[in-house]
């Protein structure tokens, strides 16, 4: 009974250290070990290439999603917002970036409009279905049209995925998260 109660203990404190030194502070799901994000080359709803590497020395918020969405992709993008503003001066250190599943559709100038109406400072990435398929599959998001009557819709990963200043993929906010989670995520990455 000695030995059990012995091995508990040790396994209780290992729990312990290891929950202690584990990246846990972080609200999303961490990439452990974190790995260099995929680089990407799209056209930037701000009339100039968008890329990754731009973004160096700022904590970037990835999300994929498209203009014609009518829940998912506003209720986060607004959540983004809602989030940058709380972060007060150190929103300068977060960059938004929201990637078009539906290139058939979102335009650079499209995707500039629709952001401008939850924060100036969002950058959108088009480009050509195959390039955003390839960029796709590096971050291993899924997207398939559904058809709809009058159109179609796109479901899509919802997940937004945090990117530090190094351009490390840390970890992966799920849909649905309130912007409290994410400010706290980016304060530890921009003090981590």
């Amino acid at each position: 009974m000695r030995i059990v109660r012995a091995l508990l203990m040790l396994l209780s404190l290992a729990t312990a250290a290891w929950a202690a030194a584990a990246p846990a502070a972080l609200k999303a799901g961490v990439f452990e070990p974190p790995r260099q994000a995929p680089e990407f080359a799209l056209r930037g709803s701000d009339g100039s290439e968008l890329t990754l590497g731009r973004y160096r020395g700022k904590v970037v918020l990835l999300s994929f999603g498209f203009t014609h969405c009518a829940a998912v992709c506003p209720t986060t993008l607004a959540t983004l917002a809602q989030a940058r503003a709380a972060l007060g001066a150190a929103a300068s250190a977060v960059q938004v970036v929201f990637v078009t599943v539906d290139p058939e559709r979102d335009s650079p100038a499209q995707l500039k409009a629709y952001l401008a109406a939850f924060d100036p400072s969002f950058v959108g990435g088009a480009g050509q279905p195959e390039r955003l398929a390839a960029m796709r599959k590096d971050y291993g998001v899924v997207a398939r049209k559904v058809p709809m009557s009058g159109g179609y819709a796109v479901d899509h990963t919802s997940s937004i995925f945090l990117i530090d200043r190094e351009g490390k993929l840390r970890a992966m906010m799920p849909y649905g998260r309130a912007a409290q989670d994410f400010v706290h995520d980016v304060q530890w990455l921009l003090a981590n």
